[in-house]
């Protein structure tokens, strides 16, 4: 069984902690006015997506399981997401987007609603001790290697970018945001029994 260490600066809590450090940078270097910008912001988001996997993995296999690991991997998650749908719906890359700015919006709106309203019901059954019920699902991972896939891909494209690509990008964002209600879906039934009891 993973035990919680009273330490704070763990190799899994460190690679947390530069994902959060390197959000700020992302949006940075996704408006600098050079041609390779885009490309650079894409790749430092998914190195930082693949930090994600391998801190739960170090914390696994080194046993280094903390809480501060426990409350900022989620956060990291996130705000990585949160930063990134806030650059693409401010800069749509795509003519017809930037005509009708709903058909990026929505699923980026439906994304940022469910992450609240995941968080909220996660933390709510952990006050009533019953937080496993609500943890992780595979549909779940599914739909964020889906989400950051569409995440990279629409950071990277610019007005140069070729069309398929770029349509890609947002069919791949519109599959993650039906998962995304799909798994909440799911959490939403698993909690229903709590969430109908007498109080």
């Amino acid at each position: 069984m993973t035990r919680t260490h009273d330490y704070f600066f763990t190799w899994p809590n460190i690679l947390t902690l530069v994902r959060i450090s390197v959000i700020p940078l992302i949006a940075l270097i996704f408006y600098l006015p050079f041609k390779w910008a885009h490309l650079m912001a894409a790749t430092l988001f998914a190195l930082a997506s693949i930090t994600d996997w391998l801190d739960g993995y170090l914390a696994r296999y080194l046993v280094q399981s903390t809480k501060l690991g426990a409350f900022l991997d989620p956060v990291a998650d996130k705000l990585m997401v949160s930063v990134a749908l806030v650059l693409i719906v401010a800069e749509p890359v795509f003519q017809f987007v930037s005509t009708t700015p709903a058909v990026v919006t929505i699923p980026a709106a439906v994304i940022v609603a469910r992450e609240i309203i995941v968080s909220a019901l996660r933390e709510w059954m952990a006050e009533i001790g019953k937080r496993a019920k609500v943890t992780v699902s595979r549909l779940g991972k599914i739909k964020t290697s889906i989400q950051m896939t569409a995440l990279v891909t629409l950071l990277y494209c610019n007005n140069d970018t070729a069309t398929p690509v770029i349509i890609g990008g947002y069919i791949l964002l519109y599959v993650a945001a039906v998962l995304t209600i799909w798994s909440m879906l799911i959490y939403l039934k698993a909690a229903w029994a709590q969430l109908t009891s007498p109080s």
